[in-house]
């Protein structure tokens, strides 16, 4: 059994967990922190997901840290850039070292008397218990099973005699040349397996139970490179940070006040790209813009590849698979030599593992977050939860330069243990990411925390008001309960069970 103790110990080494340790590093740097991870590299989703032309949905400059901006003019990254990018941002801030690969925490448990966290852990690899404990403990483990996809029961689909893959577990060496493949799914993984993989193979054809809203982006900045020619870098990506973060920004809050218009929009550009003679119902939803995220595709490469007769779209319904492929209830049928189920991810909070406060296991989808980044009534612990509505590391940025705040404040005050702690009432049965109608958004949404009726229990999905909220106002407010060795503040009653809320 191994024990190590920290000030501050991060679960995960993806995206958010170099950021959130990047900024301790910068903004504290007098804690001692800890990584634990359970791959054997660091990049979280970029290491995971390997399949042809795996890349960024958002613009890399609003989606790279603010902290080591994105300085290249690849607008979409493929994956292995963004691996490497991250890879490299923990080794200029030093926290490459910082990390404990292998580990997979199973257990993380919070001692009022003690002041501190004990994280059970098996090291898979040699499969011996480790235990680490810590004053203050942040998730940053992101909000899906890496075990295990999601994919439906399909009927029918043990006689299908060819090869059927998960995007998620893609094997390293399948040779998909000149065979007929075809792509369950509309989201961001199925627009981006499709022209990816078309050059190679005889046909890909996407089937889609319903469409998404597909635009196309350019993928190299050309206004950059040209303003390189005259301006600093410095100056050149950030302007190109700003604008990006203000269009995004823009087709948000349009898409959300004028949909009918912006719909229009999104369909005629698609319209241009396709071809007067192409059936628009493959790429016309029966819902609002960014009730789902949109989907980016670089250079316009799937209509391309449509356009070009290597790629084909199928809007139907599945009656069952067949052993040469699929029958859909058209009464069609898609021959096929390889099936991908894009079929999308399996929701889970802190990467499976219990939680638990004075020996009492607790109900994460019963419990709010405080400002997007505490947990209520879980003592001396952050979570890192990005965007669902714009780049996911504006919120990562922002919610790791709040606990840094937080932290110091601790230190400044004499405080040993803050909690957050939510009136009566103020529970609604509605998760985190409510916003969105996506399917695995809505089948995962029992395993998410709560949001609360108002403020700082609401999730915003605004950069703007969370900037304000997070790193302007004073960190201490009626809803943080603050405890030190001598003595304590805060008289905020304990939040009542999502089963007596109001």
């Amino acid at each position: 059994m191994e024990t190590n103790h920290y000030d501050v110990l991060i679960i995960g080494a993806g995206l958010s967990g170099i950021g959130m340790a990047c900024h301790l590093q910068k903004e504290c740097p007098g804690k001692r922190v800890g990584i634990l991870e359970r791959r054997k590299a660091i990049g979280g989703t970029w290491d995971l997901f390997r399949y042809p032309g795996i890349r960024s949905d958002s613009d890399m400059f609003t989606f790279g840290y603010k902290l080591r901006p994105w300085h290249e003019l690849k607008v979409l990254a493929d994956g292995p850039s963004i691996r490497q990018y991250v890879t490299d941002t923990a080794r200029e801030f030093g926290v490459d070292r910082k990390i404990r690969f292998g580990i997979k925490t199973t257990q993380a448990s919070w001692s009022s008397e003690q002041k501190r966290w004990t994280l059970s852990c098996i090291d898979e690899e040699s499969g011996e218990d480790a235990t680490f404990t810590c004053s203050y403990l942040v998730s940053c483990t992101g909000y899906y099973n890496h075990d295990a996809g999601y994919q439906p029961s399909f009927p029918g689909i043990e006689r299908f005699k060819g090869q059927t893959i998960h995007p998620q577990f893609w094997p390293e060496q399948l040779d998909y040349r000149g065979k007929r493949v075809v792509v369950i799914g509309s989201g961001a993984t199925a627009v981006t397996l499709v022209p990816s993989m078309a050059d190679k193979t005889a046909h890909i054809t996407m089937l889609q139970r319903s469409p998404s809203y597909v635009f196309s982006l350019p993928s190299y900045d050309k206004i950059s490179e040209v303003l390189q020619r005259v301006l600093p870098d410095r100056w050149v990506f950030g302007m190109a940070r700003k604008r990006n973060l203000l269009l995004a920004r823009v087709i948000y809050k349009a898409s959300k006040r004028w949909p009918e218009q912006v719909r229009r929009l999104l369909l005629a550009g698609v319209r241009k790209q396709v071809g007067e003679n192409f059936d628009m119902t493959h790429f016309s939803p029966q819902y609002k813009p960014w009730d789902q995220r949109l989907c980016a595709v670089p250079d316009a490469d799937l209509f391309k590849a449509i356009r070009a007769g290597k790629a084909s779209v199928v809007t139907d319904h599945i009656d069952t698979f067949t052993e040469n492929g699929i029958r859909l209830k058209s009464g069609k049928e898609l021959q096929a030599d390889i099936i991908v189920t894009a079929t999308g991810l399996q929701i889970q909070s802190f990467g499976g593992m219990e939680l638990r406060v004075d020996g009492k296991t607790v109900p994460v989808n019963e419990r709010m977050t405080y400002k997007g980044t505490l947990l209520q009534d879980v003592p001396n612990m952050g979570w890192i939860f990005g965007y669902i509505n714009a780049s996911w590391t504006l919120k990562v940025d922002m919610a790791a330069a709040y606990i840094c705040r937080l932290l110091n404040h601790m230190d400044a005050k004499g405080i040993d243990v803050v909690t957050a702690r939510a009136p009566q009432g103020q529970v609604q049965d509605e998760s985190i990411v409510a916003a969105l109608q996506s399917g695995y958004a809505q089948r995962g949404s029992a395993a998410l925390p709560r949001q609360g009726k108002g403020l700082p229990w609401r999730i915003l999905h605004s950069p703007e008001k969370d900037h304000v909220m997070l790193l302007k106002d004073p960190v201490e407010d009626a809803a943080l309960e603050f405890v030190s060795a001598h003595a304590s503040r805060g008289t905020a009653p304990r939040s009542a069970p999502l089963s007596a809320a109001a």
